[in-house]
């Protein structure tokens, strides 16, 4: 059945990242950090394309050198530090329908920030939206590390806990096991039904399938960030 889709890999990857200058091309275990977003959605069993939409001619050959497509660079309106997902996809979808006449059926959006991600569960979304066709999308989660029932808002002068839980009166002081499971989204994998971005104008919508990772899983946002996904990589490559 999910041979029959096409499906489109979209990997954003803008050149001005202010927390890590270059982002995007830093040497990680190896390979550039968008490298690893291009490899895995090569490697996937159903995505048939996978591009890079970018706004950085560096960027632009060094994704080309391992092996995605860049059919178009990214206008610099949609290449701000404020720029939601959104416009970059609709961006991409009306470029290739103008263009090459193209249209998938799935998107998978593949953030660079997320290299720990694996093939498999590139594969494991795209099966899963494609089991509930009533869905808009996919989305991968992951538990955090601290329950936001820990967690608190300071205010003048006093600080007030962030969520309150019926029948337990201090829930910041509970054991982390007896609150409710909680899952955060990370920059693994999002896949989506064409229908959702073009009718919904939306990366996400209402309908949304939860991939929950059990492996490890870094967002590369700092530079310790970069420190831990090499640690992690080598270890998983040596193994």
């Amino acid at each position: 059945m999910y041979k029959n889709f096409k499906v489109l890999a979209l990997i954003p990857a803008r050149g001005g990242s202010k927390g890590i200058p270059g982002k995007n091309i830093r040497p990680l275990a190896g390979k550039p950090l968008v490298a690893w977003s291009i490899e895995q959605a090569k490697a996937s069993k159903y995505v048939d394309r996978a591009i890079v939409s970018t706004d950085d001619e560096k960027i632009a050959q060094v994704a080309r050198e391992w092996g995605a497509e860049i059919p178009f660079m990214r206008p610099a309106e949609i290449a701000q530090d404020l720029t939601p997902d959104f416009p970059v996809f609709e961006h991409c979808l009306k470029w290739l329908k103008e263009k090459e006449n193209y249209e998938p059926d799935i998107v998978v959006h593949l953030r660079p920030t997320g290299p720990l991600r694996t093939s498999r569960q590139i594969d494991d979304g795209i099966e899963l939206l494609a089991k509930y066709p009533e869905a808009d999308s996919v989305r991968s989660l992951n538990e955090p590390p601290k329950s936001p029932y820990k967690m608190w808002t300071i205010g003048d002068p006093f600080m007030t806990p962030l969520l309150t839980l019926e029948g337990v009166p201090e829930p910041f002081n509970a054991p982390q096991q007896t609150l409710p499971k909680v899952y955060q989204t990370n920059p693994n994998i999002g896949v989506m039904w064409l229908r959702t971005l073009l009718e919904k104008k939306s990366v996400i919508g209402k309908h949304v399938l939860p991939l929950v990772i059990k492996e490890p899983v870094v967002d590369i946002d700092k530079e310790i960030d970069l420190m831990v996904a090499e640690l992690l990589l080598k270890k998983s490559q040596e193994a």
